[in-house]
């Protein structure tokens, strides 16, 4: 069984809010869902939706189509009624607009009640009807959501409820999930594997991960900080971690940008910082409320001289979740910052997830015998980890350095060697990769044709192959490239890249020559792709 409700109105009108509260409810009754939300950078007017998905099949993304439309303004009403199903309806505010529909004096009343804000539970109790949901399950979680007119938003459902005829009768199928966005998932992913420090300069869409942790700074006993630009956020990261914390940033592209000379310092003193970047659309400020994935050349490249990183691309919220431990993981396990490369479509979506519990992985640390070196020599490059304050004189180097952190410039001979000694930890990390999971496959393993797909695009097309029987090869680590179990899945395929970019980064990194791409800041619907896919096949 499967459905979806979109809900639209303008800047303001709490748009959003409403689609989380209905996925929650719909959550509460055992259903997989998935919320994406669409809005304009503007505080107030221009246009906003929501679609939440529902399934009692796991679910990626969302879809072009829907089975109700509720339409606080005529503007929803225009836009939107090309993707009303068969059979769907649309519930309007008939003070704001007018449809061929069910329409509800929700402005009147509401500011009968004294806010307008109320029309969002007026409408949420009238799809609890038309669904023939329990209207108690609504309340309690208004109750749970809101911290004040909790009365009268219960009273706004209420109203309604007694406004619609039932359509449907959606029962209770299990036990609710964790319901999150992928920016709470890399959070929680984060902290689960260590995380002590959060820096970062408010940037779309990677912002709501610094109000989250904020808000839960201490049940989570992570110390927050905004700090005046991103230039000060990486290198407030690198003195954290210098003194042992476990320390992550999060930006958008133009801020990771700034941050470029951070990430080669990171690499040279061997310090280990998580970047986390989630692109939007570009270049330069682009469309900043929208999605894109075209940062992966830039961040494959970014830093100067032969930097030496980790690069982890999740493709939905559960994957942000494990992956962002395991990057914060890796960083100091090798010490060399790392990129978390994420999108708005995954940080700003919200879906029901079921995660397990990640741990910290402890790095090399000195044993306390002998000289202190921090920049030992050994096989795999890999030198013993000691803070200030647990001995004295612990150093950190953007110079080249002998092994104790020491500027050296004639010591030609041990350049080199310091040189060689941090690419060996890539060496060691590639080994170290062929035992674990580094590429995602779904549908047709014996399929001669493969979607070759990264990130939040993973979505579209594993729904998308799973109708057309296809195989999708999904590459979660991109630094280093896991080319030896790409070439497993590839090789003697055809192979076509789908991508949200407008020249198919990864796929040209590959050798990949037939392509769909997607450049207009809104992510893939498996519909759409479904189209595109049966075009060329």
């Amino acid at each position: 069984m499967e459905f979806s409700i979109l809900i639209g109105g303008e800047a303001g009108d709490g748009v959003k809010q409403a689609g989380v509260i209905i996925a929650k409810i719909f959550n509460e009754l055992g259903y997989h869902v998935f919320v994406y939300d669409d809005y304009q950078s503007l505080v107030r007017g221009g246009h906003n939706f929501s679609i939440v998905r529902v399934s009692d099949d796991k679910i990626y993304t969302h879809d072009d189509f829907v089975n109700l439309i509720i339409a606080l303004n005529q503007d929803t009403i225009d836009k939107h009624s090309w993707r009303l199903k068969e059979n769907g309806k649309i519930i309007f505010d008939s003070d704001k607009s007018k449809a061929d529909g069910v329409g509800i004096s929700a402005t009147t009343w509401a500011r009968e009640k004294g806010s307008l804000l109320l029309r969002n539970s007026v409408f949420i109790g009238a799809m609890c009807k038309y669904f023939g949901i329990e209207l108690e399950i609504a309340k309690d979680i208004i109750k749970k959501s809101f911290k004040r007119m909790i009365d009268e938003n219960q009273e706004a459902l209420d109203f309604g409820y007694n406004s619609l005829e039932k359509n449907h009768d959606v029962k209770k199928i299990g036990p609710p999930r964790k319901i999150l966005t992928g920016n709470e998932a890399v959070a929680l992913g984060a902290v689960g594997a260590g995380l002590k420090i959060y820096i970062a300069y408010p940037m779309t869409p990677s912002t709501s991960i610094l109000h989250f942790l904020a808000a839960k700074e201490d049940e989570l006993g992570v110390v927050t900080v905004q700090a005046e630009n991103e230039i000060s956020v990486a290198n407030m990261a690198v003195g954290a971690a210098f003194a042992g914390a476990r320390a992550m940033v999060g930006t958008s592209g133009g801020g990771l940008a700034l941050m470029g000379e951070t990430i080669s310092l990171c690499s040279m003193s061997e310090t280990p910082v998580l970047f986390v970047n989630s692109q939007r659309a570009g270049p330069s400020t682009g469309i900043p409320t929208y999605t894109m994935q075209a940062d992966l050349n830039f961040v494959l490249n970014i830093g100067h001289g032969d930097v030496t990183k980790i690069t982890i691309a999740p493709g939905d919220i559960e994957e942000a979740y494990y992956l962002a431990a395991k990057a914060m993981n890796l960083v100091w396990k090798y010490q060399v910052p790392g990129i978390l490369l994420i999108d708005k479509h995954i940080s700003e979506s919200t879906s029901s997830a079921e995660l397990n519990e990640v741990k910290k992985i402890e790095p090399k640390l000195w044993d306390g015998k002998g000289e202190y070196k921090r920049y030992l020599l050994t096989e795999d490059g890999i030198s013993p980890l000691a803070f200030p304050g647990q001995i004295v004189g612990v150093k950190g180097s953007s110079y080249e350095h002998d092994e104790g952190g020491i500027t050296i410039e004639e010591e030609v001979d041990l350049i080199a060697k310091m040189q060689e000694k941090r690419l060996r930890k890539m060496e060691k990390l590639r080994e170290e990769l062929k035992n674990e999971e580094t590429v995602k496959v779904y549908g047709n393993p014996n399929s001669d044709v493969v979607i070759l797909t990264w990130g939040s695009t993973k979505g579209a097309c594993v729904e998308v192959a799973k109708e057309l029987n296809l195989k999708v090869v999904q590459p979660i680590f991109l630094e280093p490239m896991p080319t030896w179990e790409l070439k497993k899945h590839l090789e003697g395929k055809r192979v076509i890249g789908v991508e949200c970019n407008a020249t198919g980064q990864l796929s040209n990194i590959l050798g990949i020559k037939e392509k769909i791409l997607k450049y207009d800041g809104r992510p893939f619907t498996p519909n759409e792709l479904k189209k595109k896919l049966e075009e060329i096949l």
